[in-house]
C-alpha cells in the first residue's frame, strides 16, 4: 500500500475534525463585541487550543510520512489508533467548554491529550520498525526531546486539575495552562525531517 493512500485518508479525517470543532461554537445573539465574549468567547478558545493540536498532529504525520516508502498492516491499526483518538477532540472539547471548564472534564480533555500524545509515539515506533533501525526516520527522530516532556506536562495538568484547589479554579487554571504550554512547544515547526529530507531525499 502506498504511503499517499493513508495521508489522503488521514487528512480527510483531520478535516472532518476541525469542521466538527468549528460547528459546535454558538453564534450569539446580539451584535457587539460584548454578546460575542458572553456566547461564545470561551468557545472560541477552546477550539483554538483544539485546532493548535489537530494542527501539530497533522503537520508531524505529514513529516513523518515524507520518509517513510511502505505501510504495513500494523502502521495501519497504529494510525487508525491515532485517528481515533484525535477524533474524540471535539467531544472533550465540547464538553469542558459547555460546563465552564469544570475539573473533571478539564481532566477528561488532558486524558484525551495524553491518550494522543502516546498514540502518536507508537505509530513512529510502528514506522520506524518497519522501515528498520538504520532508516532515515529513526535518524531523524533522534532523542525526541519535546516527544517525551510533553506526557510529563499532560500528567502534571490533569493532576493539577485533579488535586489542586479542589473547590476553586486554581487546579483548574493551571491545568490548562500545561496543555497550553505544550501546544506552544510544538507550534514551532520541527526541523529534524525536514533536514534529514535535505540531506538523504525523500523516499519517493
Amino acid at each position: 500500500m502506498r504511503t499517499s493512500r493513508l495521508e489522503a485518508f488521514s487528512d480527510g479525517v483531520l478535516a472532518i475534525i476541525i469542521t466538527i470543532m468549528v460547528l459546535e461554537l454558538k453564534v450569539p445573539e446580539g451584535h457587539t463585541f460584548a454578546d460575542l465574549w458572553h456566547t461564545t468567547g470561551k468557545g472560541l478558545l477552546s477550539y483554538l487550543l483544539s485546532f493548535v493540536y489537530v494542527g501539530i498532529y497533522w503537520n508531524n504525520h505529514h513529516h513523518m510520512f515524507q520518509l517513510a516508502r511502505r505501510v504495513t498492516g500494523g502502521v495501519l491499526w497504529a494510525n487508525l489508533g491515532l485517528l481515533f483518538c484525535l477524533s474524540l477532540f471535539p467531544f472533550t472539547t465540547a464538553w469542558m467548554d459547555e460546563t465552564d471548564y469544570a475539573r473533571f472534564p478539564v481532566v477528561l480533555f488532558g486524558a484525551n491529550l495524553l491518550a494522543a500524545a502516546c498514540a502518536y509515539v507508537m505509530l513512529q515506533w510502528v514506522v520506524i520498525r518497519a522501515h528498520g533501525p538504520d532508516s532515515q526516520l529513526r535518524q531523524a527522530v533522534g532523542w525526541d526531546l519535546k516527544g517525551k516532556i510533553s506526557p510529563l506536562f499532560y500528567l502534571a495538568g490533569i493532576l493539577s486539575a485533579l488535586f489542586v484547589d479542589t473547590h476553586g479554579k486554581l487546579g483548574v487554571i493551571i491545568g490548562t495552562g500545561c496543555y497550553t504550554i505544550v501546544a506552544l512547544i510544538w507550534i514551532v515547526p520541527d526541523r529534524r525531517i525536514g533536514r534529514a529530507v535535505r540531506e538523504f531525499g525523500s523516499p519517493d
